[in-house]
């Protein structure tokens, strides 16, 4: 399994959360790529599979190149999923039509997913194998929801976490020890905070979640 961008930081946190180590674990060669420098990351990409190509490419991002890069990576019967969601109704790609015919590359457009989806997330979870306070970047109340909402396009990070029987503004996990600094009254619940989530790689986790139950209705 190959993991590209462009941007160090990224893999590096990436890394950090899913190491290769721990694929290796579950049989998995896991390696970060950055493809930035590199002069030909096509080739150098199909070089990791003899040449053959890849069986599946997932594409997160909606850039042009993003998407005819991960085209040319494919092997025979390849599969192209665009996972990326673009926001402009013009968005479009260059698509090698030649290999549909005769490698039968193909395309598929994902969005969400199904009950059945639901249930076999919910059951690698359990079983420990899928850790989705990965996902998490922020966290507030009902309060905060509906601007949240709104203003989704602009905020950076991942997932927003929303206790809907809390009041509380959107805060990310990352501005904990900040807030935790700059005092007032709920300086002690952010450093708390902000020891419980460094403990555990920046990760949103239970023990955070029991903390800040405890002081569940706020404002700052």
């Amino acid at each position: 399994m190959i993991v590209t961008d462009i941007d160090t930081d990224r893999l590096a946190r990436a890394a950090s959360l899913i190491t290769p180590e721990e694929a290796k674990k579950h049989g998995v060669d896991l390696r970060y790529i950055n493809t930035a420098d590199m002069e030909n990351p096509v080739e150098y990409m199909k070089g990791l599979t003899g040449k053959d190509g890849f069986d599946d490419v997932f594409v997160f991002a909606p850039v042009a190149p993003v998407v005819e890069m991960a085209d040319a990576i494919l092997g025979r019967d390849g599969c192209l999923n665009f996972f990326a969601g673009p926001t402009n109704p013009n968005f479009s790609a260059s698509f090698n039509f030649y290999n549909v015919h005769y490698a039968s590359t193909h395309i598929v457009g994902t969005s969400g997913g199904n009950n059945e989806d639901l249930i076999e997330s919910l059951r690698l979870m359990e079983q420990k194998k899928v850790n989705p306070s990965c996902m998490i970047t922020h966290i507030g109340g009902l309060d905060a929801d509906a601007q949240t909402t709104i203003d989704l396009p602009s905020i950076p990070g991942g997932k927003k976490l929303i206790y809907t029987h809390a009041t509380m503004p959107l805060t990310a996990i990352a501005d904990f020890r900040a807030l935790a600094e700059k005092g007032g009254q709920h300086a002690a619940l952010f450093a708390d905070l902000a020891d419980i989530c460094e403990a555990n790689n920046n990760l949103w986790c239970p023990e955070a979640e029991r903390r800040l139950l405890r002081d569940i209705d706020f404002s700052i």
